[in-house]
C-alpha cells in the first residue's frame, strides 16, 4: 500500500479530532445512560480489526475500536475512496469497483486485505457479508475471528424456513404458514388459499424488507411470487420463497439479545419498529409504549430460549409481530448488529459493539439479567436521501452541497458515514444518517427529535425529513396508537407534506415577507454604509404581495430593530430573529413562539423556498408594482404526462414487458426498475397503444428519464 500524502494525513487527523468530539457528545447523552462498561485497557482483545462494511456502520465500529485502543482497517470500493469511514480508519484498502458483488461482497479481495494488513478479526457490520456463513467459515479456516456468531447459528437463523422449525422446537411462538419452499406461482396460490388471505410472501434468505410482498388475492399472489423471487435472487443470490399468514394490524417489536461463548445470554429490552414503508423501518423507539412488564418478560425469555437453542454468541435480535391483544409471534432472528441498536445503547448504557468484540475474544458477559435497566426513552429516525412524496420514499442521488448536523443540541446523537461534499450514489443504500434523541420521558425524547429535525441542514439531495417530522408529531404516534400499517392508514393517498393550518400559513407568509425585506435592506449597504450616498433615510414601512400556490396575499410590514410587524390580509403577525442571511438556519420568534426555519433558496425575482415545520414551501414575494406587472408574464404550460412514462427514481431496468405496437390496459406492467436492490413495477396509467420504448433491460436510468411513449 502506498504511503499516504501529507494532505491525506492532515485530513485524517482533522476528521479523527472531529469524530472524537462527536463520540464524547454521543457517550454523554445523559448521566444515567453513560456506557456502564468502561473499557479496561488491561483486558486484552485484538490489536487490529478489519471492518468489512462501509458508511455509517463502519464509522460506528471504528468509534468503539478507537475507544478500546484497537487499530482499524477499512475496505472500500473505488467510488468510496474518499468516504468518511476510509479517512477515519488507520489503514484502508480498495477491494474492487462500485458494484457490491465486485467489492463489498468480494470475499477473495477482502481475504487478501486481511492477509495484507495482518488484521486479527473482522467486524461485518450489517448487510453485505454480516450473515454469510461461507465468509465466516473462510475466516475461521485462516484463524481470523469473526465478530459475530458462529456459522451454525448464522445458517440456522439465516434461513427463514429452518429458523421457524428451530423456534417451534424451542417453544417460541410462531406464525401459521407453509414451512416448505414454494416453487411456482400456482403452487403459491394454492398454499395462500389453504392458509387464508391475507398472506405474506417472503424470501427464505431475506432481510431488510427485501423480497417481501403482501397478497390479498390470487392475482396479487402470482405477482408477488414473481417480484419477490426476482428481488431475492438479486439481493441474496437465493430466490427461494415461503408463505405465511399475514397478521393484520400488527406491531413490529424486537428483542435485543447478547450472549457469550460460555452459555450466558441476556435480553436487553425491546425496540418498537412498527413505523415502516415497504417493510423497511423508518422510526424506532425504545422501549415500546405497548408492552407491559409481563409481555416484555415473556418475549425476552423466548428470545433467550431461541438464542440458547442455536448456541448463539454475540449481539443479535429476535423480531416478533405483536397483535392488538399482545399475542406475539416469532418473525426472524438477525444474527448481526441491527441498524437501530443505538436506542438500546441509550436506555441500557451498554456499548453493543464493545460487547461483541469482548465476546469474540472469548470473555464472559459482565452483566446478569437483573443488571439491565430501562433508563429513559430513546427515538431513532432514519434520515434517507429519498423523496418521501413518492411511495413514502423513492431513492434520490446527488452530492451533499451543504450538510450540518444538529449536534449542538442536548441529548442528540448522529451516526453517519457522510460529510459535506459526500455523494449519495445509485450503488448503495441511500441512508444519510441515524438521528437519535434521548430523554428522561418519551415526551422529552420526542420534543428533542422535533427540534433536531428542524436544525438538520441537508442540501444537494432530496431527503425524508418532512416525513420524519410529520410522523413524530402526529397525534396517533404521540399517543402510541401505531402499527406497521401506520403510514398507509394516515396517508392513504400518499404523503403530501405538512398541511398548513390558517395560523401556520400566516406565520410562513409573514416570515417570508420579513426575510425579503431583510435581504433588500442588506443589499442597500456595504460595511454598514449606504451604497448610494443620496439614498434617503432607511424605510420602515413596506407594502408587498406574496404568492403561494394559487393564493395571493397582501402584506403591510413595519420594522423596529430586529422586530417586524406584518399584517397578512389584515391579520397581525410579529416576527423577530437574528436574520443572519449567511446561515441556512433562521431561528425566529413568531407571535411569541420559537420556530426554526430554513431558507433553502432565494433569488432576485423574489422566489423564496422555506423549510417550515419540516416541509419546504415555495413563495414569491413582490412589490406592489412588480406584482401588477407580473400578471402580464406568460405562464409555462406543464408537461402532459398522460401519454408518457418517466422513471420515478434512478435505477436499473430489470425487465421490459412491452414492445412498440402493443396495446396495454390501465394498471398493466410496462417495466421493472431496480433501485437500491428493491424491485419497482411501473404500470400504464391508461389503456393505450405503445408508441415507442426508450429503455431496455440492463440500462441505468435517472429520475425523470423517458421510458415509454403511448399513443
Amino acid at each position: 500500500m502506498a504511503a499516504p500524502s501529507l494532505s491525506s494525513l492532515l485530513n485524517r487527523v482533522q476528521l479523527t479530532i472531529k469524530y472524537v468530539s462527536l463520540q464524547s457528545r454521543c457517550c454523554a447523552l445523559h448521566s444515567k445512560a453513560q456506557y456502564s462498561t468502561v473499557y479496561n485497557p488491561s483486558e486484552q482483545t485484538f490489536d487490529k480489526i478489519l471492518i468489512a462494511n462501509r458508511g455509517e456502520i463502519a464509522c460506528r465500529v471504528i468509534k468503539t475500536c478507537k475507544k478500546m485502543g484497537i487499530q482499524t482497517v477499512a475496505i472500500h470500493s473505488d467510488v468510496d475512496t474518499n468516504a468518511v469511514h476510509v479517512k477515519m480508519a488507520d489503514e484502508a484498502l480498495c477491494v474492487g469497483p462500485a458494484p457490491t458483488n465486485k467489492s463489498y461482497l468480494n470475499m477473495d479481495a477482502i481475504m487478501d486485505a486481511i492477509r495484507a494488513t495482518g488484521a486479527q478479526a473482522v467486524h461485518p457490520g450489517y448487510g453485505f457479508l454480516s450473515e454469510n456463513k461461507e465468509f465466516a467459515k473462510r475466516l475461521a479456516a485462516e484463524g481470523i475471528s469473526f465478530i459475530g456468531p458462529d456459522t451454525h447459528a448464522i445458517q440456522a437463523m439465516g434461513d427463514k424456513i429452518e429458523s421457524k422449525l428451530i423456534a417451534q422446537a424451542a417453544k417460541v411462538n410462531v406464525i401459521p404458514g407453509y414451512d416448505g419452499v414454494v416453487k411456482t406461482a400456482e403452487e403459491a396460490v394454492k398454499i395462500a388459499k389453504d392458509i387464508g388471505y391475507p398472506v405474506m410472501i417472503k424470501a427464505s434468505a431475506g432481510g431488510g424488507g427485501k423480497g417481501m410482498r403482501i397478497a390479498w388475492n390470487d392475482e396479487e399472489t402470482r405477482e408477488g411470487f414473481r417480484l419477490s423471487s426476482q428481488e431475492a435472487a438479486s439481493s441474496f443470490g437465493d430466490d427461494r420463497l415461503l408463505i405465511e399468514k399475514y397478521i393484520d394490524n400488527p406491531r413490529h417489536i424486537e428483542i435485543q439479545v447478547l450472549a457469550d461463548k460460555h452459555g450466558n445470554a441476556l435480553w436487553l429490552n425491546e425496540r418498537e419498529c412498527s413505523i415502516q414503508r415497504r417493510n423497511q423501518k423508518v422510526v424506532e423507539e425504545a422501549p415500546s409504549t405497548f408492552l407491559d412488564i409481563v409481555t416484555r418478560q415473556a418475549m425476552g425469555d423466548q428470545a433467550v430460549q431461541l438464542a440458547k437453542a442455536v448456541q448463539y454468541s454475540s449481539a443479535g435480535t429476535v423480531e416478533f409481530l405483536v397483535d392488538s391483544k399482545k399475542n406475539f409471534y416469532f418473525l426472524e432472528m438477525n444474527t448481526r448488529l441491527q441498524v437501530e441498536h443505538p436506542i438500546t445503547e441509550c436506555i441500557t448504557g451498554l456499548d453493543l459493539v464493545e460487547q461483541m468484540i469482548r465476546v469474540a475474544k472469548g470473555y464472559q458477559l459482565q452483566h446478569k439479567q437483573e443488571d439491565i435497566p430501562i433508563n429513559g426513552w430513546a427515538i431513532e429516525s432514519r434520515v434517507y436521501a429519498e423523496d418521501p412524496y413518492k411511495s413514502f420514499g423513492l431513492p434520490s442521488i446527488g452530492r451533499l452541497s451543504q450538510y450540518q448536523e444538529p449536534l449542538n443540541l442536548t441529548n442528540v446523537r448522529v451516526d453517519t458515514g457522510i460529510q459535506e461534499g459526500s455523494e449519495i450514489s445509485i450503488y448503495y443504500d441511500p441512508m444519510i444518517s441515524k438521528l437519535i434523541t434521548y430523554g428522561a420521558t418519551r415526551a422529552e425524547a420526542l420534543a428533542r427529535m422535533e427540534d433536531a429535525l428542524d436544525h438538520y441542514v441537508i442540501r444537494g439531495v432530496t431527503h425524508n425529513i418532512p416525513l420524519l417530522r410529520e410522523i413524530i408529531t402526529h397525534p396517533r404516534f404521540i399517543s402510541g396508537d401505531i402499527s406497521t400499517n401506520f403510514l398507509p392508514e394516515i396517508y392513504p393517498d400518499g404523503f403530501k407534506g405538512h398541511q398548513l393550518e390558517v395560523d401556520e400559513r400566516m406565520e410562513l407568509l409573514a416570515s417570508a415577507g420579513a426575510l425579503y425585506i431583510t435581504a433588500q435592506l442588506r443589499s442597500q449597504k456595504v460595511l454598514d454604509n449606504l451604497r448610494v450616498s443620496t439614498t434617503p433615510t432607511e424605510c420602515s414601512h413596506w407594502e408587498l404581495c406574496v404568492e403561494m400556490g394559487e393564493g395571493r396575499h397582501t402584506l403591510e410590514i413595519t420594522k423596529s430593530g430586529n422586530v417586524y410587524t406584518v399584517e397578512v390580509d389584515g391579520v397581525k403577525v410579529e416576527v423577530s430573529g437574528q436574520w443572519n442571511l449567511a446561515s441556512p438556519l433562521l431561528p425566529l420568534v413568531i407571535n411569541g413562539t420559537k420556530r426554526m426555519l430554513q431558507c433553502l433558496s432565494r433569488d432576485a425575482s423574489g422566489r423564496i423556498v422555506l423549510q417550515y415545520l419540516g416541509t419546504s414551501f415555495k413563495v414569491r414575494v413582490l412589490s406592489k408594482l412588480a406584482a401588477e406587472l407580473n400578471s402580464y408574464m406568460p405562464e409555462k404550460v406543464p408537461e402532459d404526462t398522460s401519454s408518457i412514462l418517466r422513471s420515478p427514481m434512478p435505477g436499473t431496468v430489470v425487465a421490459v414487458s412491452i414492445k412498440p405496437g402493443d396495446t396495454v390496459a390501465e394498471g398493466q406492467e410496462i417495466c421493472v426498475i431496480e433501485a437500491m436492490k428493491m424491485q419497482n413495477s411501473l404500470t400504464a396509467v391508461k389503456q393505450a397503444k405503445i408508441k415507442s420504448v426508450h429503455c431496455k433491460p440492463g440500462e441505468t436510468v435517472g429520475e425523470g428519464d423517458l421510458l415509454v411513449e403511448l399513443e
